[in-house]
């Protein structure tokens, strides 16, 4: 990321700032992360769905006691919601906000 005390214009207008080659950087790489994730989740989300539709004897096997497939499956839903939260906290606080809160300070000048 650039500096604004290197000699890089400074940053006044919302414009400028998505203009700026650092908020394209910080976008990219948000975005290569968030649509892949997402998309997983959608794929899998849906699966959940058509089976439950389409599979009826495959979501009704018992696993053990009245615990069904169907049930596992869904309580793996909140899983990996949870799951996906967590990396996603770990990756943005490891690539995205140290970079994030650099561009802040270009455009607010340094004021806190």
């Amino acid at each position: 990321m650039s500096d604004i005390r290197s000699g890089e214009p400074e940053l006044t207008t919302y414009r400028d700032v998505q203009m700026s080659p650092d908020f394209s950087e910080l976008r990219r790489r948000f975005r290569r992360f968030v649509f892949p994730m997402t998309g997983l989740f959608l794929v899998w989300y849906f699966v959940y769905v058509l089976l439950a539709d389409y599979a009826h004897g495959f979501m009704s096997t018992k696993v053990f006691g009245n615990i069904t497939v169907a049930l596992l499956f869904g309580l793996g839903q909140f899983v990996t919601t949870f799951a996906i939260t967590m990396i996603y906290v770990r990756w943005a606080d490891r690539s995205v906000d140290p970079d994030a809160a650099r561009l802040r300070d270009q455009i607010e000048g340094g004021v806190e």
